[in-house]
């Protein structure tokens, strides 16, 4: 397709960078002005909002703290060192969840609650991204912050494999959520695949792919 200038909604396709969508766009429209709003993990896929031309890369804020709505899919019984499939895996406990135990333990995730980032995200500490250091080998200082799960559910549950959906205020870490509720239930988790399907009144479906 042809891009001019305008606002657009990509599905990114898992194992790209945010970046690398905004870079084939710059080259696709030849307009050198190309923004997103919201990046997406190389891992995750879904919905990106892409802001081509000077006039439109100026109403990023507007879209960067609007409610989100994922889905995702974890995997019980194993952490992951970056929260994801790209990580060191280590085993944690023979503990099988059963489904009434999973939905009793997502009501503890409902309204405001605090998370703490991975160690593996683009939040700068003291200038540098937290992922860069982790990479290094270090621990960055991040800090809990607050934010909001309007809607929690359990989709689909094959042990190990549990699939949710969930609306989600700006700022939530979906990596963050799936640890947090193996932790909860007593047995690791991480996620194998997350699916960003909203933001505000954005939905996928209406979303173009690039390839």
């Amino acid at each position: 397709m042809e891009f001019t200038e305008g606002i657009y909604l990509i599905n990114k396709p898992r194992g790209r960078s945010s970046f690398s969508i905004v870079a084939q766009v710059r080259r696709l429209s030849g307009i050198k002005k190309v923004g997103h709003a919201g990046t997406l993990d190389p891992e995750a896929e879904g919905l990106l909002i892409v802001m081509v031309g000077k006039d439109f890369t100026k109403k990023s804020d507007s879209y960067l703290k609007l409610d989100k709505s994922y889905e995702f899919e974890v995997k019980f019984g194993e952490t992951s060192t970056t929260g994801d499939e790209q990580g060191e895996k280590l085993k944690v406990g023979g503990n099988k969840p059963t489904t009434d135990q999973i939905e009793l333990a997502l009501g503890d995730f409902f309204g405001e609650i605090e998370q703490m980032p991975p160690q593996y995200s683009a939040i700068k500490v003291n200038g540098v991204r937290a992922y860069k250091l982790a990479r290094d080998g270090k621990v960055a200082d991040i800090k809990a912050r607050k934010v909001v799960i309007d809607d929690i559910v359990l989709l689909d549950y094959k042990y190990p494999f549990a699939r949710f959906a969930t609306d989600v205020s700006s700022g939530t870490y979906i990596r963050s959520l799936a640890e947090d509720i193996g932790k909860s239930l007593g047995t690791g988790a991480y996620c194998t695949q997350i699916v960003r399907t909203r933001i505000g009144d954005n939905h996928i479906e209406e979303a173009i792919t690039l390839d």
